[in-house]
């Protein structure tokens, strides 16, 4: 059907539209479906591997796929055995052609600020019989010990009784609206399959301004305000007023 054509699509995004006769519009929802069947056979496939996001690069020789994990070692497998099967595996399932597609595994510089790293951690807390209020404080505690801005975690379902309910955990400096949350909010969804039900997990992480682009956005907050130090006078060049003595009337 128009899926599988879709899927069929995106095995030529990116080249010129000269060389194939879809349309622009065709061509963005099929790199989209692409991307999300990607990251969604990924995060099956590598959610115990601290999988955090993937980057698709397309060159004219060759599609590129990173895979940002925080345990690199277990994705690379014993001698690079199972990032060949996942590249074996993305080949068939897009229908690349041989040695078209190459997948890497990047290593997380900062798993405490990665939405979808604490998002897991979260999740495997709770699989693994933590209490929720504990698990929570645990994981916002070290959000904000790694440098973060503000997080808020959400837990919703069964948590205790038959009665669903929602708890939510705040720290820090929060924005919700606006231009800057595209760039300074990292956030992540999981659904947890418990005894009593399904339980959903919300993480959102506000990162800090880095000037350096490093650890957080580099262009600043709008409304962010710098105050100055004030300079002395002798620097500034201007000259100190002078000060006489009062006059004796």
């Amino acid at each position: 059907g128009s899926y599988a054509r879709a899927c069929r699509c995106c095995t030529f995004f990116d080249i010129t539209m000269s060389t194939t006769n879809i349309s622009k519009k065709r061509k963005f929802v099929a790199d989209g479906v692409f991307f999300a069947e990607l990251n969604e056979m990924l995060v099956r496939e590598l959610a115990e591997d601290g999988y955090s996001g993937v980057e698709v690069r397309v060159t004219p020789m060759r599609t590129e796929i990173i895979i940002r994990a925080t345990r690199t070692q277990s994705v690379l497998g014993e001698k690079g055995r199972r990032i060949r099967e996942l590249t074996s595996l993305v080949q068939k399932r897009f229908g690349f052609a041989e040695g078209s597609v190459e997948l890497y595994a990047e290593k997380v510089a900062n798993r405490g600020l990665c939405a979808i790293a604490q998002a897991e951690s979260l999740k495997y807390k709770l699989i693994g019989g933590l209490a929720v209020r504990r698990a929570c404080y645990g994981v916002l505690r070290f959000i904000m010990e790694n440098g973060a801005k503000g997080c808020e975690v959400v837990v919703s379902g069964k948590l205790r009784g038959q009665r669903g309910k929602a708890m939510k955990f705040k720290d820090g400096y929060m924005i919700s609206s606006g231009n800057p949350v595209r760039e300074y909010i990292d956030s992540s969804v999981r659904h947890v399959l418990l005894r009593q039900g399904c339980v959903g997990i919300k993480v959102k992480i506000m990162l800090d301004w880095d000037p350096k682009g490093r650890t957080g956005p580099k262009n600043p907050i709008p409304d962010m305000v710098t105050i100055h130090t004030p300079k002395d006078e002798d620097e500034s060049g201007v000259a100190k007023p002078f000060v006489g003595k009062e006059m004796e009337m």
